[in-house]
């Protein structure tokens, strides 16, 4: 099996948007959590918009194995005081079931770093699923060098 990584494109928003309903819908049925908005064709047209604005980043993974990408992480350029201007926010991770546990979430960690890194961002920052449900993905994070930096994500909905 070969895997390989690249920047996503516009056309990619389809299987972006597959993979992160994939990811939305396991992390809500884990963490018993009520499901945020997982219709496929509204996250496509969302990824689609965000990505032709430049506003919404993404690397997947592809296998030698499977017609479609199997990993994929989406980042977002943002700014901040206290890490010292220009960072980026790791929105979401995922990598397909089937290739879990194989190197691949590990490959696509470093591909992330590495565009960081190309794109002079300070850091690059993300938020676990709920803990205990996910302690193997923040145990994951940190065997690939990103560290708590504590907290939790909190969020206000307005429509």
């Amino acid at each position: 099996m070969t895997i390989t990584f690249r920047q996503a494109r516009v056309n990619d928003a389809e299987a972006i948007a597959t993979l992160v309903v994939a990811l939305t819908t396991e992390i809500c049925e884990r963490a018993s959590a009520p499901l945020l908005n997982v219709n496929l064709d509204d996250t496509i047209h969302l990824c689609h918009e965000l990505m032709s604005q430049g506003h919404y980043f993404a690397i997947v993974g592809e296998s030698d194995n499977s017609s479609n990408p199997i990993a994929v992480v989406t980042m977002v350029e943002t700014y901040a005081l206290y890490a010292g201007g220009k960072m980026g926010v790791i929105q979401e991770c995922y990598v397909a079931p089937d290739y879990r546990a194989t190197g691949v979430g590990s490959l696509l960690i470093a591909q992330a770093k590495e565009y960081a890194q190309k794109q002079g961002w300070s850091c690059i920052e993300l938020c676990t699923p709920p803990l205990p449900a996910f302690e193997r993905t923040l145990k994951f994070y940190q065997k690939n060098g990103l560290i708590p930096v504590g907290g939790r994500k909190m969020r206000q909905k307005f429509q």
